[in-house]
């Protein structure tokens, strides 16, 4: 009996290390399926970045600015304290599915989110800074996702004539967006200098593509585009400023339309409201601003001076963009429209204040510029009929308890 019993501790080890194979093996699948996982992400983040900008080539703002200022590190991180839970909103922003089956109009813009509108000027269109998918970065896993759903897909747009890229950050570039759209629309791509190396790396042929310098102007579509200097920087991978930041003047025969893009407050807008200006339509970022680094994003306030700047001696028609999507600054969701319509200055806070008026749409909604009131190169037409109006009806939709929070 004894001599049977160390068989038996055998008999019952076994099943110990069975679980212990079956665990190393679970544990090399895990491993292995990890590995597979990162090497995909890795050719996804290598694929999102583009071309890397040749060594020794920089471009540079005129006024001396900063992607970040040390000395407002103490008061940045007050503003993040101070942001709190109201960097996003309490419920979904609403959304509306716009209907892209009716003819491109004579002056009209849809706003999709951030900086992505869908401009309409004289029966063309031309869409700006696309990003339709939910998270701007180079990575599917990491970074800022989307505050709202967007309002269409790269495929359910109505025919593009022309799309219109501001700079190469990943919130203003995603790269399945555009390879998207150059699979889908008979269009040509228009960049600042060197976001070309970008498009031609991902597929698009350079046939297609259109590169300008600052004031530099092309003609697509009938349509007169001007590069206009702005402040800010750029930069896709670790090599920063390899291709030049823009902001667009957009020209019919009748119709004119400003695009800013990414800009801090710069006498450049001045400039180019002298030369091309005044505008139908004036397209700025009023969000993503700190005091970590003021010369690059303007503040609300900033951005109506640089629409008084960019509309000289005339009305002016604002529809601001860059806030309400990502979350990319320490102040609340909310912030930047609500010190923008106080900035106008009217006592409901979107009226004519310097000769102003916003359209604040809900993401989706479509804003169509009335008739010029003063004939040909007159800025400041009524905006669905009623200048002044603040997004669709005339509400503050932002400011509603279940979505402010």
């Amino acid at each position: 009996m004894r001599a049977a019993e160390p068989v038996r501790q055998s008999q019952r080890s076994r099943p110990g290390r069975s679980r212990r194979r079956s665990a190393r093996a679970a544990a090399a699948l895990s491993a292995a399926g990890a590995a597979v996982m990162l090497a995909g992400e890795l050719r996804h983040v290598r694929g999102e970045i583009g071309a890397v900008a040749p060594r020794g080539k920089r471009f540079r703002n005129t006024e001396p600015s900063a992607s970040f200022a040390p000395e407002g590190l103490w008061r940045g991180l007050r503003e993040m304290r101070r942001g709190g839970d109201r960097r996003r909103p309490a419920s979904a922003i609403p959304v509306i599915v716009p209907d892209v089956g009716a003819a491109a109009g004579e002056c009209a813009a849809t706003w999709l989110g951030h900086a992505t509108v869908l401009l309409e000027i004289e029966g063309r269109r031309v869409l700006t800074d696309p990003v339709l998918r939910y998270r701007c970065s180079p990575s599917r896993w990491v970074g800022p996702r989307r505050l709202h759903r967007p309002p269409v897909t790269a495929s359910g747009l109505p025919p593009v004539e022309a799309v219109l890229i501001s700079h190469d950050h990943y919130d203003h570039l995603e790269r399945a967006t555009v390879v998207r759209l150059a699979r889908t629309q008979d269009c040509t791509f228009i960049v600042p200098t060197g976001v070309a190396a970008h498009l031609r790396r991902w597929g698009i042929d350079d046939g297609r593509i259109v590169e300008l310098g600052w004031g530099s102007s092309a003609v697509v579509a009938g349509l007169t585009f001007t590069s206009c200097e702005v402040r800010h920087f750029s930069g896709r991978g670790l090599r920063r400023d390899g291709t030049q930041w823009a902001g667009w003047s957009v020209a019919g025969a009748r119709r004119r339309v400003f695009f800013g893009g990414d800009s801090g407050y710069t006498s450049a807008f001045r400039t180019a409201g002298d030369a091309h200006g005044p505008f139908d339509l004036t397209v700025l970022p009023i969000g993503a601003y700190s005091t970590l680094w003021p010369d690059i994003h303007m503040t609300p306030e900033e951005a109506v001076s640089a629409c008084s700047d960019l509309n000289p001696g005339g009305r002016a028609t604002l529809l601001p963009v860059h806030w309400g999507t990502f979350d990319l600054a320490p102040h609340a969701w909310s912030e930047p429209i609500e010190r923008l319509c106080a900035a106008v200055g009217s006592p409901a806070g979107g009226g004519h204040g310097d000769g102003i008026a916003l359209a604040v749409p809900r993401p989706g909604h479509r804003v169509e510029l009335g008739p010029l009131s003063g004939g040909a190169g007159t800025a400041g037409g009524s905006v669905d009929g009623a200048v002044g109006l603040l997004g669709d009806g005339g509400d503050r939709w932002w400011s509603d308890d279940r979505i402010a929070g």
